[in-house]
């Protein structure tokens, strides 16, 4: 495990330093294209042009770093001569790995196309779709398993394939909308892709922890270039690539293998965990929605409803509410923690009750007169 340690490091350290050095030159070139942002909408909240396109760098170093450090080679006992080749450290890693990248592949196209001369709803969903295709039915990426949550165990396959392409859907609609704030889509995806990554790791799957860590290695190098006040955005380009990577880690840790775990971690039902760490950008899309549709409004209407514009206009700006909705993050996975011995059906409660009230919080509070 030491030496696949050291793998993960440099996964992410490679994705890092690719961002660091190569995002100055896209925000020139953005800029020389006029491949920017203007604040024209009341909704916005930059108050200049900003280029859109840094989810290809993002991308970029993401698919190199993945592929440059893969693991392929594990040590099976003490004798040397144990060695052999895998294609995977946990299961079929060798087809996981491949339809990621060709999903990773499709959204960045997507995202691109809509980052710079746009892209039609009908369009982009039939993307979504071929993308989930991918990830659903041909790499077998999907929850077959509750694991007792409201007294659930193994899903009917059709019931499986139809929630795994909820899932997906939702989560990538989750991290472009909450991609409104200097720093807070890149932030809430690094808190999400370390947690994971270090769950995936203590699970003895080295692969996926990989993909992980080279994400948050990503989104590291893009917060010095996107922290208040932001150089450049992600865009759909990258917002799709981490919603889509987060979506595949949690359906994976829902139906992982948890035998190598330490024991305080054993006791979390793996799908109150999954939802625990993405639980800012699940709550925040559930709440937007049911607001729009209550009203008659289109759910995937832009509008500036969301958590993020109401802590802006309580007067927090860019880096208090990004702090804010980071400690969030924080706070909800350590109480998944804490919940960890009770019954699956309280804790889903407690924590979902918990990551509803506090959101609701700021849209109590009265606003700066």
């Amino acid at each position: 495990m030491k030496e696949h340690g050291y793998i993960l490091l440099l996964g992410c350290i490679t994705a890092f330093f690719v961002v660091l050095f190569t995002m100055p030159s896209l925000i020139k070139v953005a800029r020389m294209k006029h491949l920017v942002d203007e604040p024209s909408e009341e909704r916005k909240v930059h108050h200049r042009s900003v280029p859109t396109i840094g989810g290809i760098i993002i991308f970029a170093s993401i698919l190199f770093s993945y592929a440059l450090w893969f693991p392929r080679v594990a040590v099976l006992g003490e004798d040397p001569s144990e060695y052999r080749t895998l294609y995977y450290a946990m299961g079929d890693a060798y087809l996981d790995f491949k339809f990621v990248i060709a999903a990773m592949v499709l959204l960045f196209f997507i995202g691109v196309k809509d980052d710079i001369i746009g892209f039609s709803p009908v369009k982009k969903l039939v993307g979504h779709m071929v993308v989930g295709y991918i990830l659903v039915m041909m790499a077998g990426i999907r929850i077959s398993n509750m694991h007792g949550i409201f007294g659930i165990y193994e899903l009917p396959q059709y019931v499986s394939i139809a929630l795994s392409f909820f899932v997906y859907v939702v989560l990538v609609n989750a991290f472009n909308l909450i991609d409104g704030v200097d720093g807070l889509a890149g932030g809430i995806g690094l808190i999400a892709s370390l947690t994971y990554g270090m769950w995936l790791y203590l699970a003895g799957d080295i692969a996926l922890s990989l993909l992980a860590f080279v994400l948050a290695g990503a989104l590291v190098g893009f917060l010095f270039f996107n922290w208040h006040p932001a150089r450049i955005f992600m865009g759909d380009s990258g917002s799709l690539i981490i919603g889509a990577i987060l979506s595949v880690l949690a359906m994976k840790v829902v139906d992982h293998d948890t035998s190598r775990l330490p024991a305080y971690l054993k006791q979390i039902p793996t799908p109150i965990f999954a939802m625990a760490v993405i639980a800012y950008p699940l709550v925040d899309t559930l709440r937007i929605f049911v607001y729009r549709m209550s009203r008659g409004i289109s759910p995937f209407a832009a509008d500036r409803n969301h958590i993020h514009h109401r802590l802006m206009d309580l007067g927090l700006g860019h880096r208090k509410t990004t702090g804010l909705l980071y400690l969030y993050a924080i706070c909800i996975i350590a109480l998944s923690l804490v919940t960890r011995a009770w019954h699956p059906n309280i804790g889903l409660m407690v924590l979902g009750t918990s990551a509803f009230v506090l959101a609701m919080l700021p849209f109590f509070w009265p606003k700066r007169g």
